[in-house]
């Protein structure tokens, strides 16, 4: 099954660019050697992202266990929070449409009353609904 796969390295005691810099060709090479279809590089305010496809998950797992790939993740700058593998496209992919608001459940779904509807029913502006014997009261 064909796939695209994220490494995101994160800015840490170095720049993420700068590992960029260091790794690039070598994780470029292993992932062409090893199936690659496709591959980009994404940089960010946070740090960068590889992301590489491959025509099946085996492919992907050959590279992966890699020694190079080893040495290259293994060196990012932040080596404890610094670093995410998964499958997908990484952090700049976003979404292909954008979201819409959701309609609300229960009660914030109900249609508003008419223009007019409380003031028939004897409501002030200030009345809360379903208190109608409080209309005109003040404390």
């Amino acid at each position: 099954m064909a796939g695209w796969w994220s490494i995101e390295v994160f800015h840490g005691e170095s720049s993420a660019r700068l590992w960029q810099d260091i790794y690039s060709n070598a994780l470029i090479e292993a992932a062409v050697t090893h199936g690659a279809t496709s591959w980009e590089w994404h940089e960010h305010r946070w740090g960068v992202v590889l992301e590489v496809e491959f025509a099946e998950d085996i492919q992907w797992e050959g590279f992966r266990g890699l020694p190079v790939v080893q040495a290259a993740l293994d060196a990012v700058p932040d080596p404890v929070n610094g670093l995410l593998v998964y499958r997908g496209r990484g952090g700049g992919a976003g979404a292909s449409s954008p979201r819409r608001p959701r309609p609300a459940a229960g009660a914030g779904a109900m249609a508003l009353p008419a223009p007019g509807a409380g003031e028939r029913a004897g409501l002030t502006a200030t009345t809360p609904p379903g208190l109608p014997y409080l209309a005109g009261h003040t404390t």
